[in-house]
């Protein structure tokens, strides 16, 4: 089961993709960030976003693609081009037939950190500690490689369905 954790973002998108065909340890495969130019339009970095998600999904071929689920804070406007963001990762995903899961930001802390009011440095250094990293990743990454763990554990306990959007 290959599964990739997107954190969206118009500035910097993170992901992380892991193979969690055993349930008691997981192997990274990749992660990183996807940084559209910040000098580029709106419409520019969400290409940039949805082509990126694409070359990754084809080159991995992933069975999940899992997102945190949509938040809507005191900026209307920043929620969302968060959102159009989102998007890009969920038409991608679509597209080529991959089902898509959303958990909330609680849910995907306390499957990877054991509370779900995890601070975002919490995050970074349990997942260098699960996943065996020689470092911590960076924050969008350790979010992404979060979900990617958060999926696998709901998926091995048969409760993910009711997470698929």
């Amino acid at each position: 089961m290959i599964i990739i954790g997107i954190d969206p973002g118009t500035v910097v998108t993170g992901y992380g993709i892991i193979d969690a065909t055993n349930p008691r340890s997981h192997n990274v495969i990749d992660y990183g960030c996807i940084r559209p130019p910040r000098k580029d339009k709106l419409s520019q970095r969400y290409r940039i976003i949805f082509d990126a998600i694409c070359v990754l999904l084809d080159k991995h071929n992933p069975t999940a693609l899992v997102v945190e689920t949509q938040y809507v804070g005191k900026n209307p406007q920043s929620a969302i081009k968060l959102g159009m963001a989102r998007g890009m990762a969920i038409l991608a995903a679509t597209l080529r037939g991959i089902p898509v899961f959303e958990y909330t930001p609680s849910k995907v802390k306390l499957a990877a950190v054991g509370q779900g009011n995890a601070k975002k440095h919490q995050v970074q250094n349990m997942i260098k500690v699960l996943l065996k990293l020689a470092k911590e990743p960076p924050e969008d990454a350790a979010d992404a490689l979060a979900l990617a763990i958060c999926h696998s554990n709901a998926a091995h306990n048969n409760w993910h369905e009711k997470y698929e959007m």
